[in-house]
């Protein structure tokens, strides 16, 4: 990884820690450094400071957008979990979540949307705890 200490690195760094947790950023380091550190770099960079930070969409709605499209993929479960997580800890509520995910019903599928609903459901149990 070498873009470690560049400022654009390290507000996406701040923003993966404040969207998913403290240990976000560090989590996804230590977990993919080994096999494509560039990627690494290319996911906080890019994908979180370039894009989720750019002004026009508060990161609410983009959690939003992050969960229709997880929906709609079926097989992200581990993203789709972690965008509801970050959903709920910037205030939206349990419904809300649940009206995103009914709302892909027609675009991805029953099954996809079925399958969402009950990850849905295991993230909410652990917020209720």
């Amino acid at each position: 990884m070498k873009n470690t200490q560049t400022e654009t690195y390290q507000k996406g760094l701040e923003l993966l820690n404040h969207l998913h947790g403290g240990q976000a950023g560090e989590q996804l380091v230590n977990n993919l450094k080994d096999v494509c550190p560039d990627f690494v770099d290319m996911t906080i960079e890019w994908a979180i400071q370039g894009i989720m930070a750019r002004p026009g969409l508060d990161l609410l709605t983009r959690e939003y957008l992050l969960i229709a499209s997880c929906t709609t993929l079926g097989h992200a479960i581990p993203q789709l979990k972690a965008h509801i997580d970050a959903a709920l800890k910037l205030g939206a509520s349990k419904q809300q979540v649940v009206e995103v995910i009914l709302q892909m019903t027609f675009y991805a599928g029953g099954a996809a949307v079925s399958n969402a609903l009950a990850h849905a459901k295991e993230v909410f149990q652990s917020h209720s705890e």
